[in-house]
């Protein structure tokens, strides 16, 4: 590569490696999370977003950067996830636009590219909010087109690339109160930092840390084969029926004899079956593939130590007690496709009317590619979509205009939210009509939530002890207590007046048995109340809560 030529390979490298470093990276940045909940998952959700984008690349020939550049943001795209990973595909989409038929990469054109990158994230956004990775993005992208100016070089442009967003991340704190009083900078923003020192880093040729951090491994696991059990195949489209895991400890004599190279490991193994990931250090190589013949694969490996944690599942089977084989509906007019965690809250919405259930919500966003699969499942001349998270909520939109028929959605942020808009549809109104009166139920009811804390924290007043169970109505933390029924309880005494008639408790997994006390406290508290109690059987919320 010459000063002010980046090529295809460098380029897909770039790409490549930035994806790397921000897997290394996904629970540092998940930890980043405002809210002291175990739901932090920017760091997640951009790893598998950009994971999708990196395996695209990987399957393309070309050495273009236009044509490398195109199937990283394609690729983003069906695999977003959550606010962060769609607005990480929208920054992509805006700069592989502005690469389009290009087969190199100067600084100018670097410096265009992120900028039309930016411009395109924040036209996405409806409403755009500073202190996070838009505003990173921004500067950076500012920083490099007036670098771009007097740069020629693009390593050194891109040096500069990675300060500005430093140290536009060390601003987010100013810009966003809630990130100050909880002292931590934007997550999607660290995120995005983290690409770009991935980026440079194979500009550079520098070595980034690759010890396997705990965890590391199973995220990028996670990548490629935690998927949403509605990936909508036939079963008998899955090529590799076997979903193989395993690491290899690593034996001194062994590579004596047979010493170890990872790329050429993987080339090897890549040949063998699909959703290929290699991870090793010093001591040990974990792999996870999709293949045909697991024993070809582990008698392969052996030669290199021993092996270790292996596990082997028939997806074949595991598919067909899934999705089940049903023969092909009649087209509907209208079906609602609903997004929920929880065997319980699956079921309460499948009671309701929904079509089809997509599971997911918190920790596990659907992507765009689930939801847009779902739609076509649904099989219906209209679809309602209803994601119950404000994190989905920008992933169903991309599906929605993805979509071949007419899709609606409402955007309900919670599973309360969701239940009371599917109540509120009518199979015999105009699909126009059923979307005003889904998305104006919206209102018609008060949400809650019971969590557990993962850190010390003080936030809107409210002082926390890791372990203390928390309060929040809507998007508001109310209280901390010690135990998870206390905290219901605060909470209900928030939320519920006068007027209000219904008060329904969805419990958790982790919830115990304790509707006496709850009916008792009601009762004694809201005697006018009706009280509703169902298993949800959700993580991470120990209690949901609807007040109408």
């Amino acid at each position: 590569m010459s000063v002010g030529n980046v090529d295809g390979k460098t380029f897909a490298g770039m790409l490549l490696t930035g994806a790397h470093h921000l897997a290394n990276n996904a629970k540092t940045i998940d930890a980043l999370n405002v809210f002291p909940v175990p739901d932090g998952d920017t760091g997640t959700n951009m790893n598998l977003t950009i994971t999708s984008g990196a395996k695209a690349v990987q399957d393309t020939d070309s050495e273009e950067v236009g044509v490398l550049a195109a199937a990283f943001a394609k690729g983003l795209l069906m695999g977003a996830r959550g606010n962060s990973g769609v607005i990480l595909s929208q920054l992509f989409r805006g700069f592989a636009k502005a690469l389009e038929g290009q087969k190199d990469l100067t600084a100018g054109k670097l410096a265009n590219a992120l900028d039309a990158g930016v411009k395109s994230a924040y036209k996405a956004v409806m409403k755009p909010v500073e202190g996070t990775i838009l505003t990173v993005a921004k500067d950076a992208a500012a920083a490099a087109v007036e670098k771009s100016k007097t740069e020629a070089d693009p390593i050194e442009l891109f040096r500069y690339v990675v300060k500005a967003a430093k140290e536009s991340l060390s601003r987010t704190p100013d810009l966003l109160p809630v990130l100050k009083e909880v002292g931590v900078v934007d997550s999607g923003g660290q995120g995005l930092v983290t690409v770009y020192e991935g980026f440079l880093a194979a500009l550079t040729g520098e070595q980034l840390p690759v010890e396997v951090q705990h965890g590391k491994m199973e995220n990028l696991v996670s990548a490629e084969h935690h998927k949403q059990a509605q990936d909508f195949l036939d079963t008998a489209d899955i090529t590799y029926g076997y979903c193989t895991e395993f690491m290899v400890k690593f034996e001194a004599d062994k590579l004596q004899e047979n010493p170890f190279d990872e790329q050429a490991y993987r080339e090897e193994l890549d040949g063998r079956g699909d959703s290929l990931l290699v991870v090793a250090d010093e001591d040990v190589v974990k792999v996870h593939i999709h293949t045909e013949y697991p024993g070809e694969v582990m008698t392969y490996s052996q030669a290199f130590g021993s092996l270790i944690n292996m596990k082997i599942e028939n997806m074949r089977e595991q598919h067909a007690a899934i999705v089940g084989t049903k023969e092909k509906k009649e087209r509907n007019q209208h079906a609602i496709v609903t997004v929920a965690m929880g065997e319980g809250v699956k079921a309460l919405f499948e009671n309701l009317g929904a079509n089809v259930v997509i599971s997911g919500g918190q920790t596990m966003n659907p992507s765009t590619q689930d939801i847009a699969d779902a739609i076509k499942t649904a099989n219906a001349d209209s679809v309602y979509i209803l994601p119950n998270n404000k994190n989905i909520i920008m992933a169903a939109e991309q599906a929605a205009k993805m979509a071949e028929v007419q899709a609606f959605v409402v955007p309900t942020k919670t599973i309360p939210q969701g239940m009371r808009s599917l109540l509120a549809f009518d199979a015999t109104q105009s699909p126009d009509s059923n979307a005003e009166a889904m998305k104006d139920a919206i209102s018609q009811v008060k949400s809650g939530q019971v969590t557990h804390a993962v850190r010390d924290t003080t936030i809107e007043g409210v002082s926390i002890k890791e372990g203390q169970f928390i309060a929040i109505q809507e998007s508001k933390i109310i209280a901390a207590a010690s135990d998870a029924e206390e905290a219901l309880e605060l909470l209900l005494e928030q939320m519920v007046s006068e007027e209000d008639e219904l008060i329904t408790v969805i419990r958790g997994e982790d919830a115990e048995d304790t509707d006496d006390r709850l009916e008792d406290f009601v009762e004694g508290t809201f005697p006018e109340a009706e009280l509703e109690i169902h298993e949800g059987n959700q993580p991470v919320y120990t209690y949901l809560v609807a007040v109408e």
